[in-house]
């Protein structure tokens, strides 16, 4: 009996362990699967999430690289010498020794470009070429050329170089303004001289504007971008430029995560001019703004500080004319909303001289519609002959413009050019920023295109007339 008893137990036991092996098999692994094992929402909670894939950058190198160029500059500096000191300055025996003499010293430099036209159309850096004696161009075939500065505009900072070739690759120009915060963007260029140099990141903000640049409104990235990538091109996914790394933000001279582009959009219209205009105009509103803050906009009866608040107008510039006054708010500017100060700026040099434009101003608690006619602002004359491209006024090497009508009243000069940038022949005679050109070989010179024709029927010296501050005085300039 005992026997019997012992063998039903067993035959049970093996019974409920066929059931378990068969109920492990059928249901992939758990013989008792529970509600949670089986529940149609966790089973989706548990399934893998697509694999996010990296964007194929070795593509868009491997396409565009060509394309891209290193430059090589060549330039001279005036070295001041050894320093006037006492001789029994515990110094002097050592500068005596160790300073350089006075003179001129080779500079080189080195930046990045890229070809937009197959016949040798290269944009750059402004700051990578100016002043520049020569401009070498190097391709990722080894081939060098001796380019030609067609023209360059500090403003934008952008250059356009030419180099004699055919059939070149070229690159794709995409539209910045469809780019957002966020984007994977990538740059080539030749940091530190290392050619050719691939890096990509994110691009961080838009339309940010930094000091002294008020016609950019820059990309900014994270891209990692060093001395050397200045003039290179930013790519977007699809392989197009969207800008021309130009400026990093940086306390220690390298990279530190702020990089700044300039917009292609701006490059290319920049461009378009110098080569068809040799030189680029922009138009003028006559007026200073500043930047709205909750309590001005408040005080202003706006709901919120968006605009640019008219701080000062020329009388007699386009604005002044029109009828705004300081304390007006530009909301618009051709039916474009003006969102802050800094777009104000960009947004007016973009129109054409002479043509009319629409302005919505904010004044008295309420919006008013004015019309204006569009000045032309003052730049100095064609960058590309202060940069050696063959202009007469390269023989000179200063950038004028003329004198503002405040300018005349405050300095009680009659006429003259201001000298805004000098360089070459005019720096080396002690010409400086700020001099104002009264006459050039006794004769008066109110014009930029005055001044480059008398330089250009001048020999190998002329005497410039200068007032400086409160003197005048005659320098010579040894034009070579």
């Amino acid at each position: 009996m005992h026997e019997e008893s012992a063998f039903r137990h067993s035959a049970t036991l093996a019974v409920v362990v066929a059931l378990l092996v068969a109920a492990y098999a059928i249901f992939g692994g758990n013989p008792l699967p529970t509600a949670h094992a089986v529940s149609p929402v966790n089973a989706a909670a548990a399934a893998p999430s697509p694999v996010q894939s990296l964007p194929d950058f070795a593509s868009i190198a491997a396409q565009n690289g060509p394309a891209v160029v290193n430059i090589s500059v060549s330039g001279t500096v005036k070295t001041a010498g050894m320093p006037q000191m006492d001789p029994d300055n515990p110094f002097f025996d050592f500068f005596r020794r160790f300073a350089p003499p006075a003179g001129e010293m080779i500079r080189r430099g080195q930046g990045s470009g890229f070809i937009v036209s197959s016949d040798g159309v290269v944009l750059t850096n402004a700051h990578v070429v100016a002043d520049a004696r020569e401009v070498n161009v190097k391709l990722t075939d080894k081939r060098e050329f001796r380019a030609k500065v067609v023209g360059l505009d500090r403003p934008t900072d952008i250059a356009v170089l030419k180099i004699d070739a055919r059939d070149l690759p070229t690159v794709r120009i995409g539209d910045p303004q469809r780019t957002r915060v966020g984007e994977w963007v990538l740059a080539i260029g030749s940091p530190f001289g290392f050619e050719n140099s691939v890096t990509a990141g994110i691009i961080s903000a838009k339309s940010r504007s930094l000091p002294d640049e008020g016609y950019v409104p820059f990309i900014q990235t994270d891209v990692a971008i060093n001395p050397g990538n200045s003039g290179g091109p930013l790519f977007n996914l699809s392989g197009e430029v969207i800008g021309i790394n130009s400026q990093i933000y940086s306390q220690s001279g390298g990279y530190q995560g702020l990089s700044f582009a300039i917009p292609i959009d701006v490059a290319m219209k920049v461009q378009g001019q110098i080569r068809d205009h040799g030189k680029v105009r922009r138009g003028r509103l006559g007026l200073t703004i500043q930047e709205l803050d909750q309590g001005l906009a408040e005080s202003f009866g706006l709901a919120k500080p968006a605009g640019a608040l008219v701080n000062a107008v020329d009388p007699e510039g386009p604005a002044g004319k029109a009828g705004v006054r300081p304390g007006d708010v530009v909301l618009k500017l051709n039916g474009r909303d003006v969102p802050n100060s800094s777009a104000l700026p960009p947004m007016a040099s973009e129109l054409a001289p002479g043509s009319t434009a629409q302005l919505e101003i904010w004044r008295g608690g309420r919006s008013l519609a004015l019309s204006l006619k569009v000045g032309e602002l003052s730049t100095p004359v064609a960058s590309a002959e202060r940069a050696g491209a063959g202009g007469e006024q390269g023989r000179l090497g200063v950038a004028v413009r003329p004198l503002t009508p405040e300018e005349v009243r405050q300095s009680e000069i009659k006429g003259g050019l201001l000298v805004e940038d000098v360089t070459g022949p005019a720096a080396r005679a002690g010409i400086r920023p700020g001099d104002v050109i009264v006459s050039v070989n006794g004769e008066p010179v109110g014009g930029a295109d005055q001044l480059r024709a008398k330089v250009a029927k001048a020999g190998k010296r002329i005497a410039l007339l200068i007032q400086r501050g409160d003197n005048r005085i005659f320098v010579p300039v040894e034009l070579g």
